[in-house]
Protein backbone atom coordinates (compact mmCIF):
# COMPACT_ATOMS: atom_id res chain seq x y z
CA UNK A 1 0.00 0.00 0.00
CA UNK A 2 1.24 3.56 -0.83
CA UNK A 3 1.92 6.24 1.74
CA UNK A 4 -1.16 8.04 -0.78
CA UNK A 5 -3.60 6.20 -2.96
CA UNK A 6 -5.23 8.02 -5.90
CA UNK A 7 -8.58 7.88 -6.32
CA UNK A 8 -10.71 9.90 -8.93
CA UNK A 9 -13.70 12.35 -7.77
CA UNK A 10 -16.17 13.73 -9.64
CA UNK A 11 -17.12 17.35 -8.63
CA UNK A 12 -20.51 17.49 -7.30
CA UNK A 13 -22.41 20.76 -6.24
CA UNK A 14 -23.54 20.51 -2.42
CA UNK A 15 -27.29 20.47 -2.38
CA UNK A 16 -27.99 24.12 -0.75
CA UNK A 17 -31.63 23.11 -0.06
CA UNK A 18 -30.30 21.17 3.39
CA UNK A 19 -30.25 24.31 4.83
CA UNK A 20 -33.11 25.33 6.37
CA UNK A 21 -32.65 29.46 5.42
CA UNK A 22 -32.77 28.19 1.82
CA UNK A 23 -34.89 25.34 1.12
CA UNK A 24 -36.83 27.18 -1.82
CA UNK A 25 -34.23 28.72 -3.36
CA UNK A 26 -33.95 27.55 -6.80
CA UNK A 27 -31.40 27.05 -9.63
CA UNK A 28 -31.42 29.96 -11.36
CA UNK A 29 -31.48 32.00 -7.94
CA UNK A 30 -28.21 30.36 -6.85
CA UNK A 31 -26.33 30.55 -10.21
CA UNK A 32 -27.10 34.11 -10.21
CA UNK A 33 -24.80 36.48 -9.11
CA UNK A 34 -26.63 39.13 -8.05
CA UNK A 35 -28.59 36.68 -5.73
CA UNK A 36 -25.21 35.33 -4.18
CA UNK A 37 -23.99 38.97 -3.20
CA UNK A 38 -27.14 39.49 -1.96
CA UNK A 39 -27.51 36.91 0.64
CA UNK A 40 -24.09 36.91 1.20
CA UNK A 41 -23.88 36.34 5.54
CA UNK A 42 -22.48 39.24 6.95
CA UNK A 43 -23.66 38.44 11.20
CA UNK A 44 -24.18 35.76 13.17
CA UNK A 45 -28.33 36.46 12.46
CA UNK A 46 -28.41 36.19 9.35
CA UNK A 47 -25.89 32.42 9.64
CA UNK A 48 -29.28 31.59 12.33
CA UNK A 49 -31.26 32.10 9.71
CA UNK A 50 -29.37 29.95 6.83
CA UNK A 51 -28.57 27.11 9.64
CA UNK A 52 -31.82 26.98 11.49
CA UNK A 53 -31.83 24.84 14.59
CA UNK A 54 -29.65 22.45 13.19
CA UNK A 55 -26.82 24.37 15.13
CA UNK A 56 -27.38 25.31 18.70
CA UNK A 57 -26.45 28.13 20.92
CA UNK A 58 -23.39 26.98 21.92
CA UNK A 59 -21.27 27.48 18.34
CA UNK A 60 -23.18 30.53 17.96
CA UNK A 61 -21.47 31.87 21.20
CA UNK A 62 -18.16 30.44 20.22
CA UNK A 63 -18.37 32.50 17.25
CA UNK A 64 -19.62 35.69 19.09
CA UNK A 65 -16.64 35.31 21.10
CA UNK A 66 -14.21 35.28 18.50
CA UNK A 67 -16.19 38.35 16.53
CA UNK A 68 -15.73 40.54 19.50
CA UNK A 69 -11.93 39.63 20.71
CA UNK A 70 -10.24 37.91 18.41
CA UNK A 71 -11.10 37.96 14.64
CA UNK A 72 -9.12 40.34 12.72
CA UNK A 73 -11.53 40.07 9.04
CA UNK A 74 -15.28 40.66 9.44
CA UNK A 75 -18.25 38.02 8.46
CA UNK A 76 -18.58 38.33 4.94
CA UNK A 77 -19.29 34.82 3.22
CA UNK A 78 -21.33 33.97 -0.09
CA UNK A 79 -23.78 30.88 -0.15
CA UNK A 80 -21.63 29.52 -2.42
CA UNK A 81 -19.10 28.94 0.52
CA UNK A 82 -21.34 27.87 2.83
CA UNK A 83 -22.56 25.41 0.73
CA UNK A 84 -19.53 24.04 0.61
CA UNK A 85 -19.10 23.81 4.53
CA UNK A 86 -20.60 20.03 5.33
CA UNK A 87 -21.31 19.44 2.17
CA UNK A 88 -23.36 15.99 2.33
CA UNK A 89 -25.78 16.52 5.12
CA UNK A 90 -27.44 19.58 7.50
CA UNK A 91 -24.67 21.06 9.41
CA UNK A 92 -24.55 20.08 13.30
CA UNK A 93 -21.93 21.43 16.02
CA UNK A 94 -19.51 19.04 15.65
CA UNK A 95 -19.18 18.38 12.19
CA UNK A 96 -19.33 22.39 11.52
CA UNK A 97 -16.64 23.07 14.09
CA UNK A 98 -14.78 20.71 12.36
CA UNK A 99 -15.44 21.62 9.15
CA UNK A 100 -12.13 22.52 6.80
CA UNK A 101 -13.93 25.27 5.02
CA UNK A 102 -15.41 26.60 8.24
CA UNK A 103 -12.08 26.61 9.86
CA UNK A 104 -10.63 29.73 8.06
CA UNK A 105 -13.75 31.29 6.65
CA UNK A 106 -15.45 30.96 9.86
CA UNK A 107 -13.30 31.26 13.07
CA UNK A 108 -14.48 30.79 16.00
CA UNK A 109 -13.09 31.45 19.83
CA UNK A 110 -12.22 27.69 20.54
CA UNK A 111 -10.25 27.52 17.47
CA UNK A 112 -7.74 29.84 19.01
CA UNK A 113 -4.58 28.87 20.94
CA UNK A 114 -4.98 29.88 24.32
CA UNK A 115 -1.44 30.66 25.47
CA UNK A 116 -0.47 31.77 22.05
CA UNK A 117 -2.87 32.80 19.81
CA UNK A 118 -0.44 35.72 18.29
CA UNK A 119 3.15 35.24 17.57
CA UNK A 120 5.10 37.79 19.84
CA UNK A 121 6.67 39.14 16.48
CA UNK A 122 3.21 39.31 14.27
CA UNK A 123 2.20 42.09 13.02
CA UNK A 124 -0.31 43.73 11.02
CA UNK A 125 1.49 44.14 7.63
CA UNK A 126 3.85 40.90 8.50
CA UNK A 127 4.71 41.76 4.83
CA UNK A 128 5.57 45.28 5.15
CA UNK A 129 3.53 45.85 1.56
CA UNK A 130 2.31 49.13 2.52
CA UNK A 131 6.05 50.48 3.24
CA UNK A 132 6.67 49.43 0.22
CA UNK A 133 3.94 51.73 -2.03
CA UNK A 134 5.24 53.46 -4.70
CA UNK A 135 2.01 54.85 -5.33
CA UNK A 136 -1.10 54.09 -3.27
CA UNK A 137 -1.91 50.59 -3.27
CA UNK A 138 1.08 50.10 -5.75
CA UNK A 139 3.43 47.74 -3.85
CA UNK A 140 7.15 47.23 -5.14
CA UNK A 141 8.90 44.39 -3.53
CA UNK A 142 10.72 42.37 -6.55
CA UNK A 143 12.98 44.06 -8.93
CA UNK A 144 10.50 42.99 -11.73
CA UNK A 145 7.55 42.84 -10.66
CA UNK A 146 4.55 44.65 -8.43
CA UNK A 147 1.37 44.24 -6.70
CA UNK A 148 -1.89 46.32 -7.85
CA UNK A 149 -4.49 46.78 -5.00
CA UNK A 150 -6.92 48.64 -7.07
CA UNK A 151 -9.53 48.10 -3.94
CA UNK A 152 -9.57 47.42 -0.39
CA UNK A 153 -12.98 44.59 -0.75
CA UNK A 154 -13.59 41.08 -1.31
CA UNK A 155 -16.66 39.18 -1.86
CA UNK A 156 -16.01 37.35 0.82
CA UNK A 157 -13.44 37.74 3.95
CA UNK A 158 -11.12 35.11 4.71
CA UNK A 159 -10.08 34.64 8.48
CA UNK A 160 -6.41 34.42 7.91
CA UNK A 161 -6.72 37.53 5.29
CA UNK A 162 -3.02 38.38 4.73
CA UNK A 163 -3.64 42.16 3.83
CA UNK A 164 -6.24 42.03 7.19
CA UNK A 165 -4.55 45.63 7.95
CA UNK A 166 -6.27 46.65 4.78
CA UNK A 167 -8.74 44.84 3.53
CA UNK A 168 -12.31 44.92 4.45
CA UNK A 169 -14.37 46.28 7.58
CA UNK A 170 -12.84 47.37 10.59
CA UNK A 171 -13.65 44.91 13.57
CA UNK A 172 -13.27 45.11 17.24
CA UNK A 173 -9.79 44.10 17.50
CA UNK A 174 -8.61 45.93 14.15
CA UNK A 175 -9.14 49.16 12.68
CA UNK A 176 -7.98 48.59 8.80
CA UNK A 177 -5.91 51.83 6.80
CA UNK A 178 -8.07 53.32 4.58
CA UNK A 179 -7.44 54.33 0.65
CA UNK A 180 -7.15 57.92 0.94
CA UNK A 181 -7.47 58.21 -3.39
CA UNK A 182 -10.42 58.10 -5.26
CA UNK A 183 -10.33 54.76 -7.58
CA UNK A 184 -10.02 56.59 -10.60
CA UNK A 185 -6.75 59.06 -9.61
CA UNK A 186 -5.60 55.65 -7.43
CA UNK A 187 -5.39 53.60 -10.84
CA UNK A 188 -3.68 56.45 -12.95
CA UNK A 189 -1.22 57.02 -10.43
CA UNK A 190 -0.51 53.02 -10.70
CA UNK A 191 -0.25 53.19 -14.83
CA UNK A 192 1.75 56.54 -14.31
CA UNK A 193 4.51 54.42 -12.16
CA UNK A 194 4.43 51.79 -14.92
CA UNK A 195 4.70 53.47 -17.75
CA UNK A 196 7.89 55.32 -16.41
CA UNK A 197 9.53 51.94 -14.95
CA UNK A 198 10.27 50.11 -17.78
CA UNK A 199 11.89 47.49 -15.58
CA UNK A 200 8.46 45.95 -14.32
CA UNK A 201 7.30 43.52 -16.59
CA UNK A 202 5.38 41.84 -14.22
CA UNK A 203 1.90 43.39 -12.53
CA UNK A 204 -0.39 41.52 -10.43
CA UNK A 205 -3.82 42.86 -10.15
CA UNK A 206 -5.22 42.46 -6.82
CA UNK A 207 -6.92 44.39 -4.00
CA UNK A 208 -9.16 43.09 -2.35
CA UNK A 209 -9.95 41.10 -4.86
CA UNK A 210 -10.76 42.43 -8.58
CA UNK A 211 -13.86 40.32 -8.91
CA UNK A 212 -15.63 43.38 -6.55
CA UNK A 213 -14.45 46.14 -8.90
CA UNK A 214 -17.10 46.99 -11.68
CA UNK A 215 -15.61 45.69 -14.72
CA UNK A 216 -15.65 48.35 -16.54
CA UNK A 217 -13.26 49.55 -14.80
CA UNK A 218 -11.33 46.69 -14.51
CA UNK A 219 -11.44 45.97 -18.32
CA UNK A 220 -10.45 50.13 -19.16
CA UNK A 221 -7.40 49.49 -16.33
CA UNK A 222 -5.93 45.99 -17.84
CA UNK A 223 -6.84 47.58 -21.09
CA UNK A 224 -4.32 50.81 -20.05
CA UNK A 225 -2.01 48.26 -18.94
CA UNK A 226 -1.95 46.17 -21.80
CA UNK A 227 -1.04 49.22 -23.92
CA UNK A 228 2.67 49.55 -21.66
CA UNK A 229 5.20 47.31 -23.96
CA UNK A 230 7.01 46.69 -21.15
CA UNK A 231 4.24 44.77 -19.39
CA UNK A 232 4.44 41.43 -20.49
CA UNK A 233 2.71 39.39 -17.42
CA UNK A 234 -0.53 40.07 -15.87
CA UNK A 235 -2.08 38.23 -13.70
CA UNK A 236 -5.65 38.53 -11.96
CA UNK A 237 -5.95 37.45 -8.45
CA UNK A 238 -9.68 36.43 -7.31
CA UNK A 239 -11.01 33.87 -4.90
CA UNK A 240 -14.08 35.05 -6.13
CA UNK A 241 -13.26 32.06 -9.16
CA UNK A 242 -14.03 30.05 -5.81
CA UNK A 243 -15.62 31.71 -3.53
CA UNK A 244 -18.21 33.00 -6.24
CA UNK A 245 -18.07 31.64 -9.49
CA UNK A 246 -21.39 32.90 -10.39
CA UNK A 247 -19.64 36.45 -10.64
CA UNK A 248 -17.35 34.88 -13.26
CA UNK A 249 -20.06 33.25 -15.30
CA UNK A 250 -21.82 36.47 -16.09
CA UNK A 251 -22.47 36.35 -19.87
CA UNK A 252 -21.07 40.42 -20.29
CA UNK A 253 -17.92 39.94 -18.15
CA UNK A 254 -17.14 36.72 -20.09
CA UNK A 255 -17.16 38.84 -23.23
CA UNK A 256 -15.40 41.40 -21.49
CA UNK A 257 -12.61 39.28 -20.27
CA UNK A 258 -12.38 37.90 -23.82
CA UNK A 259 -11.98 41.16 -25.48
CA UNK A 260 -8.94 41.71 -22.50
CA UNK A 261 -7.95 38.46 -23.52
CA UNK A 262 -7.41 38.70 -27.22
CA UNK A 263 -5.88 42.12 -26.65
CA UNK A 264 -3.48 40.41 -24.60
CA UNK A 265 -2.73 37.17 -27.07
CA UNK A 266 -2.39 39.76 -30.05
CA UNK A 267 0.23 41.69 -28.34
CA UNK A 268 2.28 38.58 -26.73
CA UNK A 269 1.42 39.48 -22.88
CA UNK A 270 0.58 36.31 -20.36
CA UNK A 271 -2.74 36.70 -19.06
CA UNK A 272 -3.66 34.55 -15.96
CA UNK A 273 -5.90 34.13 -13.44
CA UNK A 274 -4.92 33.35 -9.89
CA UNK A 275 -7.12 31.87 -7.43
CA UNK A 276 -7.16 30.91 -3.81
CA UNK A 277 -8.78 27.40 -2.97
CA UNK A 278 -8.03 25.93 0.40
CA UNK A 279 -9.63 22.36 0.14
CA UNK A 280 -10.83 20.23 -2.22
CA UNK A 281 -14.32 20.35 -0.85
CA UNK A 282 -14.49 24.60 -2.38
CA UNK A 283 -13.89 22.96 -5.63
CA UNK A 284 -17.69 21.96 -7.31
CA UNK A 285 -18.94 22.20 -11.07
CA UNK A 286 -19.66 25.85 -10.95
CA UNK A 287 -16.03 26.24 -10.23
CA UNK A 288 -14.59 23.93 -12.88
CA UNK A 289 -17.07 25.75 -15.45
CA UNK A 290 -15.95 29.17 -14.10
CA UNK A 291 -12.54 27.99 -14.72
CA UNK A 292 -12.79 26.36 -18.19
CA UNK A 293 -14.79 29.24 -19.64
CA UNK A 294 -12.04 31.44 -18.51
CA UNK A 295 -9.39 29.53 -20.20
CA UNK A 296 -11.78 29.07 -23.81
CA UNK A 297 -12.25 32.75 -24.04
CA UNK A 298 -8.18 32.97 -24.37
CA UNK A 299 -6.74 33.33 -20.72
CA UNK A 300 -3.60 31.57 -20.71
CA UNK A 301 -3.57 29.69 -17.49
CA UNK A 302 -5.88 29.59 -14.34
CA UNK A 303 -3.67 29.15 -11.24
CA UNK A 304 -4.14 28.16 -7.63
CA UNK A 305 -2.35 29.63 -4.89
CA UNK A 306 -3.59 28.34 -1.73
CA UNK A 307 -2.62 28.89 2.25
CA UNK A 308 -0.88 25.97 4.39
CA UNK A 309 -3.43 25.97 7.34
CA UNK A 310 -3.28 23.64 10.27
CA UNK A 311 -7.06 22.31 10.41
CA UNK A 312 -7.62 22.93 7.11
CA UNK A 313 -4.79 21.35 4.57
CA UNK A 314 -1.99 20.45 6.01
CA UNK A 315 -1.58 16.80 5.72
CA UNK A 316 -0.37 15.50 2.18
CA UNK A 317 -3.36 13.62 1.70
CA UNK A 318 -5.86 16.88 1.67
CA UNK A 319 -2.88 18.61 -0.41
CA UNK A 320 -3.02 15.58 -2.95
CA UNK A 321 -6.69 15.62 -3.09
CA UNK A 322 -6.88 19.23 -3.21
CA UNK A 323 -4.16 19.43 -6.22
CA UNK A 324 -5.78 16.30 -8.34
CA UNK A 325 -8.76 18.08 -7.74
CA UNK A 326 -7.59 21.14 -9.15
CA UNK A 327 -5.55 20.39 -12.22
CA UNK A 328 -7.45 16.79 -13.49
CA UNK A 329 -11.07 18.35 -12.54
CA UNK A 330 -11.07 22.30 -12.52
CA UNK A 331 -8.35 22.90 -15.34
CA UNK A 332 -6.53 24.67 -12.71
CA UNK A 333 -2.87 24.58 -11.76
CA UNK A 334 -1.51 24.27 -8.32
CA UNK A 335 0.60 26.95 -8.24
CA UNK A 336 1.45 27.60 -4.51
CA UNK A 337 0.84 27.24 -1.27
CA UNK A 338 2.05 29.94 1.15
CA UNK A 339 2.68 29.53 4.75
CA UNK A 340 0.10 31.54 6.93
CA UNK A 341 1.79 34.50 7.06
CA UNK A 342 2.41 36.26 10.83
CA UNK A 343 -0.59 38.14 11.23
CA UNK A 344 -2.30 38.63 14.86
CA UNK A 345 -4.26 35.87 16.37
CA UNK A 346 -2.87 33.44 13.46
CA UNK A 347 -1.01 30.86 15.58
CA UNK A 348 -3.68 27.42 14.87
CA UNK A 349 -3.26 28.36 11.22
CA UNK A 350 0.38 28.24 10.82
CA UNK A 351 2.49 25.49 10.45
CA UNK A 352 6.36 25.30 11.27
CA UNK A 353 9.05 25.59 8.65
CA UNK A 354 10.19 21.83 8.97
CA UNK A 355 6.58 20.57 8.61
CA UNK A 356 6.05 22.79 5.50
CA UNK A 357 9.19 21.12 4.31
CA UNK A 358 8.21 17.58 5.64
CA UNK A 359 4.91 18.14 3.41
CA UNK A 360 6.44 19.06 0.26
CA UNK A 361 8.80 16.07 0.27
CA UNK A 362 5.71 14.18 1.15
CA UNK A 363 3.30 15.43 -1.95
CA UNK A 364 6.22 14.86 -4.41
CA UNK A 365 6.08 12.04 -7.36
CA UNK A 366 2.48 11.90 -7.13
CA UNK A 367 1.35 14.96 -9.28
CA UNK A 368 2.58 15.73 -12.97
CA UNK A 369 5.75 17.64 -12.46
CA UNK A 370 3.86 20.92 -14.13
CA UNK A 371 1.04 20.56 -11.35
CA UNK A 372 3.10 19.76 -8.35
CA UNK A 373 3.08 23.06 -6.29
CA UNK A 374 6.05 24.92 -4.48
CA UNK A 375 5.51 25.11 -0.66
CA UNK A 376 6.60 28.76 -0.16
CA UNK A 377 7.46 31.02 3.05
CA UNK A 378 7.02 34.90 2.58
CA UNK A 379 9.50 35.89 4.34
CA UNK A 380 9.13 39.68 5.73
CA UNK A 381 11.38 42.17 3.47
CA UNK A 382 12.70 38.91 1.60
CA UNK A 383 9.56 37.48 0.03
CA UNK A 384 8.77 34.12 -1.25
CA UNK A 385 11.28 31.32 -1.17
CA UNK A 386 10.74 28.00 -1.45
CA UNK A 387 10.98 25.55 1.90
CA UNK A 388 14.14 24.47 1.31
CA UNK A 389 15.46 27.37 0.45
CA UNK A 390 16.61 28.00 4.61
CA UNK A 391 19.80 29.20 5.02
CA UNK A 392 20.10 28.69 8.84
CA UNK A 393 17.36 26.84 11.27
CA UNK A 394 17.04 27.02 14.86
CA UNK A 395 14.83 23.88 15.17
CA UNK A 396 14.57 24.32 18.94
CA UNK A 397 13.36 27.86 19.49
CA UNK A 398 11.34 28.11 15.86
CA UNK A 399 14.01 30.81 14.13
CA UNK A 400 14.98 29.87 10.48
CA UNK A 401 17.00 32.42 8.96
CA UNK A 402 17.13 32.94 4.96
CA UNK A 403 18.90 35.31 2.18
CA UNK A 404 17.63 37.03 -0.51
CA UNK A 405 19.44 38.15 -3.95
CA UNK A 406 17.57 42.11 -4.80
CA UNK A 407 16.50 44.69 -2.94
CA UNK A 408 12.93 46.13 -2.42
CA UNK A 409 12.23 49.63 -3.40
CA UNK A 410 12.61 50.89 0.31
CA UNK A 411 16.48 49.32 0.29
CA UNK A 412 19.49 50.98 -1.04
CA UNK A 413 22.29 49.41 1.15
CA UNK A 414 25.20 46.69 -0.12
CA UNK A 415 24.88 44.98 3.36
CA UNK A 416 21.12 43.66 2.59
CA UNK A 417 22.13 41.20 0.03
CA UNK A 418 24.59 39.76 2.79
CA UNK A 419 22.24 39.59 5.98
CA UNK A 420 20.25 36.83 7.21
CA UNK A 421 16.37 37.74 7.80
CA UNK A 422 14.59 35.43 10.61
CA UNK A 423 11.19 33.79 10.41
CA UNK A 424 9.57 32.38 13.43
CA UNK A 425 7.64 28.78 13.94
CA UNK A 426 4.29 28.91 15.88
CA UNK A 427 5.56 28.56 19.66
CA UNK A 428 3.35 25.54 20.27
CA UNK A 429 5.15 23.42 17.91
CA UNK A 430 8.25 23.86 19.64
CA UNK A 431 9.81 21.36 22.09
CA UNK A 432 9.22 22.61 25.49
CA UNK A 433 12.95 24.18 26.13
CA UNK A 434 12.31 26.17 23.24
CA UNK A 435 9.28 27.44 24.79
CA UNK A 436 10.07 27.88 27.85
CA UNK A 437 12.43 30.34 26.05
CA UNK A 438 10.15 31.98 24.63
CA UNK A 439 7.77 32.65 27.67
CA UNK A 440 11.07 33.69 29.33
CA UNK A 441 12.06 36.16 26.67
CA UNK A 442 8.56 37.68 26.50
CA UNK A 443 7.16 37.56 29.96
CA UNK A 444 4.83 40.21 31.06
Amino acid sequence: MQPYVYQRHALEEPDWRRFPGWTGVTRDQWENAQWQRAHCVKTIAQLRTVLGDTVTDAFYDDLAADQAHHATMSMLIPPQMINTMVPGAPPTDDTLRTDPIRRYMLPIASDRLPDWPSHPYATRDSLHEHDMWVAEGLTHRYPTKVLAELLATCPQYCGHCTRMDLVGNNTPTVTKLKLAHKPADRHTAILDYLRTHPGVRDVVVSGGDVANLPWHQLESFLMQLLAIDTIRDIRLATKALAGLPQHWLQPSLVEGLERVARTAARRGVNLAIHTHVNHAQSLTPLVAKAAHTALEVGVRDVRNQGVLLRGVNATSADLLDLCFALQGEAGILPYYFYMCDMIPNAEHWRVAVWQAQQLQHDIMGYLPGYATPRIVCDVPYVGKRWVHMVTEYDRERGISYWTKNYRTSIEDDATELDRTYPYYDPIDTLPKTGADWWRKEHAE
